[in-house]
């Protein structure tokens, strides 16, 4: 097939060995069509070239059917996985994804805005907990918007994620059913909406428990690994240890198992530790990671549908949809040590 031809639906069930009906099927309801019929049909559309050109066509038509994601760290574990659900929704109604990467960088997100106001993108994805910056400057509306992952601080952008206070109060809860009272919360944060939301559920947990509050270690992070083997050290000044950590992420429980191992201590004999995310990496820690799990794909799907639902409007009521966390108990998670 010559390259300066647009592919045709055509050529893509020509390829695909099916009707014109079925790649359409495949295209806009995926979950009519038998898997291995989808498969051949989204390899022909690989090899033509389809979906790209027929996006185009709907570009020089004035109409967009681009959703522009824009995420600050495209390696977050839990990024991948919500995009899953996100593009599956997308599709299923006849829409593309393009993945902004801002990287936190003021200048990349101007670049992203510059797309927006040219009408190429029809809605936008946040997980950046923020508005772009300087979108003041480059446009008076931005097109209908969705949050997911970490709430907009003092917005109205709809918001699509896990209830972290549920979780986060779930997990204290787990660690206070093993007899445990001194208990560190590692990871709260002035910036951060969700972990704010998780230490207000670790609170109500300790609050219901009758710990007073100033019984409770409460530790400032980033949600980094550095930042969890940081604490271990700040706790390690201190007269009185906590029996346990309550951390705000998976990346943080990380660093304190590889803080607490590299002092020797044998977890979770010495020590309890519980995450929140379920990162594939806390299946491979020793020992594996007991945390809350976030339900990310079934998040990607409903932000999506969400979005879709506000594309039209003029303006969209500030929603929030938060989907209950799952307990994931591995073993990381034990009674006290008696000293």
């Amino acid at each position: 097939m010559s390259n300066s031809a647009p592919a045709t639906i055509e050529d893509v069930a020509r390829l695909a060995e099916v009707s014109i009906a079925t790649v359409s099927r495949a295209i806009h309801m995926p979950d009519k069509v038998a898997k291995s019929t989808r498969q051949r049909v989204n390899q022909a559309i690989a090899i033509t070239g389809y979906t790209t050109n027929a996006m185009a066509r709907s570009l020089r038509m004035g109409r967009s059917n681009m959703i522009l994601v824009l995420a600050p760290d495209i390696g977050d574990p839990n990024f991948s996985s919500i995009l899953i659900g996100l593009e599956n929704e997308a599709r299923a109604h006849g829409y593309g994804v393009l993945i902004g990467h801002t990287q936190n960088d003021p200048e990349r997100g101007l670049e992203y805005l510059k797309f927006l106001s040219s009408s190429q993108a029809a809605g936008m994805v946040l997980f950046t907990g923020h508005q772009p910056f300087g979108h003041q400057v480059v446009s008076e509306r931005l097109p209908p918007s969705v949050a997911v992952f970490e709430p907009v601080f003092d917005s109205a952008t709809p918001y699509v994620g896990v209830d972290d206070q549920a979780g986060g109060r779930k997990a204290a809860e787990h660690l206070l059913s093993y007899g445990h009272r001194r208990i560190a919360f590692i990871g709260d944060s002035k910036t951060r909406l969700g972990h704010q939301r998780r230490r207000k559920g670790y609170d109500l947990a300790m609050d219901a428990a009758r710990i007073p509050a100033n019984q409770r270690m409460v530790l400032d992070g980033d949600g980094t690994i550095e930042s969890g083997r940081l604490a271990v050290e700040q706790l390690f000044m201190r007269d009185t240890l906590p029996t346990a950590f309550c951390c705000v992420n998976d990346a943080t429980a990380l660093g304190v198992i590889n803080g607490l191992s590299a002092r020797g201590y044998d977890l979770p004999r010495d020590f309890s530790v519980i995450g929140f995310d379920d990162v594939p990496q806390a299946t491979y820690v020793k020992p594996a990671l007991t945390t809350i799990r976030q339900p990310r794909s079934a998040i990607g799907r409903q932000a999506m549908a969400l979005l879709l639902q506000n594309l039209g409007q003029t303006g969209s009521e500030h929603r929030e949809i938060l989907i209950l966390p799952d307990l994931i108990v591995r073993g990381s998670v034990s009674e006290p040590a008696r000293r």
